[in-house]
């Protein structure tokens, strides 16, 4: 089994369970039985495939789970480690959207593109957690540490430790992380 977690799937574990992240039960359990997570896995395998049949074969099966856990994220999505999908569904990312480490995303959540003023697609930072139903849209930065309330809209510039509420969103500066206590299980330099 060790031969199908890469340092990068065990980061991403990590962000669920911690240090129990190289137990085999721990991930035959995750891969089996969180949705998040086995969309996660097949997502980096397609992502990192050395060969065109074990690209196939993640695709393949990366595609099934598309239709399972209603989750959207192109291969070549650029995501840092520790990405965890806290809630399944109807997510959808768009593939030139960069993302950060230790990114956490709830269900109903959108980051895509925009045309017009805001032409572009989202940049966004380290420990940024996106909760349900929030959109960020457009060629928005969002900084390090953002807490996403839910059900916000963002199409601008959000800076580091900040919390965006409502639609359209409102940014509120914090003098700390806000993301703190979300950002479970953080990737450091484990």
């Amino acid at each position: 089994m060790s031969l199908f977690f890469n340092r990068i799937l065990t980061e991403d574990l990590y962000r669920y369970v911690g240090e129990e992240n190289k137990k085999f039960s721990v991930r035959l359990r995750y891969l089996l039985f969180v949705p998040g997570f086995t969309y996660i896995f097949f997502f980096r395998h397609a992502s990192q495939a050395k060969n065109v049949l074990s690209r196939y074969f993640f695709l393949f099966f990366l595609h099934i789970t598309k239709y399972i856990t209603h989750i959207q994220i192109p291969v070549g999505t650029k995501i840092d480690r520790g990405f965890r999908i806290t809630h399944f569904g109807h997510i959808v990312i768009n593939p030139g959207s960069v993302i950060g480490e230790n990114f956490n995303i709830s269900q109903g959540c959108l980051i895509g593109n925009a045309q017009g003023n805001r032409a572009g697609v989202p940049v966004i930072g380290n420990n940024v957690c996106m909760n349900a139903n929030s959109i960020i849209v457009g060629n928005a930065h969002i900084g390090n540490d953002v807490l996403i309330a839910p059900g916000a809209f963002v199409n601008f510039d959000v800076p580091s430790n900040s919390i965006v509420i409502g639609n359209p969103g409102r940014i509120i500066p914090r003098d700390c992380s806000p993301t703190e206590k979300y950002i479970v299980y953080p990737v450091r330099n484990i």
